[in-house]
């Protein structure tokens, strides 16, 4: 499986972006079963949860002060690469 992520250090915080589907947010259930399944790949970081809807526009699931901090980053700014689990 491929996914695109980030790896950040911000502020002294480590955490991992993980796109998804923007369906992903709609339950909590299924965000946090989709933080579980991303653990193993960044063990011990918050995992931020991000979508864009059909603009480009992002919104993010996660840790309130992380989601805040994003809020303020254009996208293009954020290092997203492709990653690979098997």
């Amino acid at each position: 499986m491929q996914f695109d992520g980030a790896v950040i250090k911000e502020q002294g915080i480590t955490f991992a972006i993980v796109v998804v589907k923007p369906s992903v947010l709609d339950f909590s259930s299924q965000r946090e079963e989709t933080r579980n399944g991303f653990s193993h790949v960044f063990p011990n970081m918050p995992i931020i949860l991000m979508a864009q809807n059909s603009r480009g526009i992002p919104t993010y699931s996660g840790r309130t002060d992380i989601v805040k901090f994003l809020a303020n980053v254009h996208p293009s700014r954020i290092p997203f690469k492709k990653y690979s689990i098997n």
